[in-house]
């Protein structure tokens, strides 16, 4: 059985993968707004990259209680 510890390493670990899954499909919202000659961020970049940093906090949360 694991511990609250462990338990909570896990879930650090998916949140790393979706913040990296985030950061990733950001940058090709900025790649692909560049290449259609767009000046300002896409919007979609911008509520990615406030969600990643909304899993960046909750990670230094748990790792935080460990």
């Amino acid at each position: 059985m694991q511990n609250s510890a462990e338990k909570n390493q896990e879930i650090v670990q998916q949140l790393r993968n979706i913040s990296e899954t985030l950061a990733d499909r950001s940058l090709a919202a900025l790649k692909d707004a560049h290449a259609l000659g767009e000046s300002k961020r896409p919007e979609i970049e911008r509520t990615l990259t406030q969600a990643r940093r909304a899993i960046e906090k909750a990670i230094a949360l748990l790792i935080s209680e460990s």
